[in-house]
């Protein structure tokens, strides 16, 4: 049982880590115990929304994760289901829908993909080298290492492509007449991506965080009624004897939030803090939907939220707390610098604790 439909399961799963809308299914982004990543973006195209409920693109991220055992195995997963089922539907817990289509990043210890959409059609880039980053933009232009075998006809049929010369995905299906929102896209890609080549071949797990904390480029949203509300890095080490490292914030805005490591190992503590109420008579279940509102927040976005506000209300105070979080999360990044360098073996039990301890730790300091 997907956010709005029922699919046919698989046989077997894997376990997932994921980062969530509390009132629904799927997820935006999430890593599995094979170390593969996928995460995802919505993008406006020329092919029409779906307000029909179909698959939402978070259903396919968590879907790519529990199926997909790489990150071209997951892609497969999402683009296989996607052409069967479709997107559509809307994507936030409000009366008035509000819908997209997806880009999603795909990773793995070996590989990383880039695959697009525009309502069931696709296509997909590989990335071999250096970095990457996408924000609500059809990026992929006529290196497409895979894609829907009717992409090129529906493009030409609809006038997008002549049919001639090379094909370039993103001209042919993205709006002439973009979306404000897609406007300032632009210059959060284009940030992005000088970002990256500032730190280009040696970027770090704390390069990244740096990169999702800023403001300057609108990485890092906390205006115009929006804010960042989770954030993830993952390190994928090549070697598959070293374990994948992921860092989640599990609270909103990270530029005053801690990345906390968790590592896949057998009988994981769970962690009850960061995982939303349920609700008997979910308003997000019942038809028609979103009629009424309930309080989806858990423990540590409750008190993180507490916390922000003392932020603003005293700017000292605030300023120490936030020297304090930051201490807390270098540990971290120093605890599994150790770990990934093979200079530190923790017990099993060690690690199993680990995720829990780090926001048992965020909460006392709250």
């Amino acid at each position: 049982q997907c956010t709005y439909l029922e699919i046919e399961q698989a046989e077997h799963t894997h376990a997932v880590v994921l980062s969530r809308p509390a009132w629904l299914w799927g997820a935006e982004m999430g890593a599995n115990e094979h170390g593969v990543c996928v995460g995802n973006e919505g993008v406006w195209t020329r092919e029409p929304l779906g307000e029909e409920e179909a698959l939402l693109g978070m259903d396919l991220v968590r879907l790519g994760l529990e199926r997909g055992s790489s990150a071209r195995e997951a892609l497969e997963v999402i683009t296989a289901l996607l052409e069967r089922y479709g997107q559509g539907g809307s994507c936030k817990e409000e009366p008035v829908p509000f819908v997209y289509h997806n880009t999603f990043l795909l990773a793995d210890r070996a590989e990383a993909w880039v695959l697009e959409t525009a309502g069931r059609y696709w296509a997909a880039q590989r990335i071999a080298e250096g970095s990457h980053n996408i924000s609500n933009q059809l990026s992929i232009g006529s290196d497409i290492a895979a894609e829907h075998p009717g992409l090129r006809r529906r493009a030409q049929s609809q006038g997008w492509w002549s049919g001639h010369g090379p094909f370039d995905f993103a001209r042919a299906f993205a709006l002439e007449r973009q979306p404000p929102r897609m406007e300032a896209a632009k210059a959060r890609l284009r940030a992005g991506r000088e970002l990256l080549q500032r730190h280009a071949g040696h970027i770090s797990a704390a390069t990244l965080m740096s990169i999702l904390r800023d403001k300057e480029s609108g990485i890092c949203v906390d205006s115009e009624g929006f804010r960042t509300a989770g954030s993830m890095v993952s390190v994928l080490p090549r070697d598959p004897a070293r374990p994948c490292v992921h860092f989640f914030t599990a609270t909103p805005d990270p530029s005053r939030s801690v990345f906390k490591p968790f590592v896949f190992v057998a009988g994981i503590k769970p962690v009850p803090q960061v995982r939303a109420p349920t609700f008997a008579h979910d308003p997000a279940r019942r038809i028609p939907r979103f009629q009424s509102s309930v309080d989806r927040r858990h423990e540590l976005y409750r008190r993180h939220q507490a916390a922000l506000e003392l932020m603003e209300q005293d700017q000292e105070r605030g300023r120490k707390l936030l020297e304090t979080l930051r201490e807390l999360e270098q540990q971290g990044l120093e605890g599994m610098k150790a770990l990934l360098e093979g200079t530190a073996t923790p017990r099993p039990e060690e690690l199993a604790d680990l995720f829990f301890d780090c926001v048992e730790a965020e909460l006392k300091f709250y």
